[in-house]
């Protein structure tokens, strides 16, 4: 356990953003590149059959698309949005969904302009109306966590990012050196961070973009909600109580919870019961930490009652997970 935190400043919401995923293990892979011409547009495949194809036994995958030349939309359960060059489409739940030139015409399933996975390498998908050029760079992120899938669920079905500047220019490098190292992921320590460096900037731009972001995104914007925030991810195992939360993010136990409840759907104390399983599991893969040294550090001051914790959080004991990894 740790002393009461003193002078925490509101932590960024960039590394807020990091600090999440800095606890997550996100793996991805670019998986196609698309030549088009106006007019063209495609339909996708189910989001249980994408799953199967390029990440069985996923919890969830995060699909994108970065448009390198030309115009085109996307539109998923609904909602559609427009990308030009330089920009990028995040389905976070990788929804069934369509894209398109601007120039309208009825889609064709993406399967059948591709070969039989599995690919040796990055497939290209041409489909040429004879008019304006496209040209999209395809990817995904799979994530199994269960607190990070929680925040992604609270996301919009299709959203789109729009880097400048030296943002812009870090990206498209980036994706030519995952397009240089070819189709498989993790291959060596920085196509390994690939996907978290993608997946942080681009939920950063969606969260300064968005008129009106929704969830953890909203919450890390919110003066109160994301200064508690900043507390918990700062000394995730120090003895919080909602009174002293309240008193150090500045306001009062009960416009507390309710912007809690407002943003989240759940209370402080469960958004610390999550993050601390959060740290619980990245330790228990990562390291070889003692398990009394891993519940003090995720703030439970003994062996059983993290165990019995994590086992509830998450639908497996401690040891299990360990042992997993091994």
């Amino acid at each position: 356990m740790t002393e009461t935190p003193t002078n925490i400043a509101a932590a960024p919401e960039t590394s807020l953003l990091a600090d999440v995923l800095s606890r997550v293990r996100l793996t991805g892979a670019l998986f196609l590149k698309g030549e088009y011409g106006a007019p063209w547009a495609l339909e996708s495949p189910a989001s249980h059959d994408l799953m199967a194809m390029l990440a069985p036994g996923a919890e969830r995958l995060i699909v994108f698309h970065i448009v390198t030349e030309g115009r085109m939309w996307v539109e998923a359960e609904g909602t559609r949005v427009e990308l030009r060059a330089g920009d990028m489409g995040i389905l976070p739940a990788a929804h069934r969904h369509a894209m398109g030139s601007l120039l309208p015409c009825a889609p064709r399933p993406i399967g059948e302009l591709l070969p039989p996975a599995p690919w040796p390498d990055i497939p290209t998908c041409r489909l040429d109306g004879g008019g304006e050029p496209t040209r999209v760079v395809c990817g995904y992120f799979r994530c199994d966590e269960p607190l990070f899938n929680g925040l992604l669920r609270q996301l919009p079905p299709v959203f789109g990012v729009r880097p400048g500047g030296p943002t812009l220019d870090w990206m498209m490098a980036t994706v030519g050196y995952a397009l240089h190292r070819g189709a498989q992921p993790g291959e060596d320590a920085l196509t390994a961070r690939l996907p978290e460096l993608l997946l942080v900037e681009a939920l950063r731009l969606h969260a300064e973009q968005s008129a009106r972001p929704d969830g953890w995104l909203a919450a890390i914007r919110d003066p109160v909600v994301g200064r508690a925030l900043a507390l918990l991810h700062r000394d995730p195992g120090h003895s919080w109580t909602v009174p002293e939360l309240a008193r150090l993010a500045a306001t009062s136990r009960s416009v507390l919870g309710e912007r809690f409840a407002q943003l989240l759907g759940i209370s402080p104390m469960q958004y610390l019961a999550g993050w601390r399983m959060q740290i619980a599991a990245d330790l228990l893969r990562t390291t070889r930490l003692k398990m009394h040294e891993i519940a003090e550090r995720s703030g439970y001051g003994s062996e059983v009652a993290f165990s019995r914790a994590f086992s509830r959080h998450l639908g497996v004991a401690p040891g299990a997970l360990r042992r997993a990894q091994d």
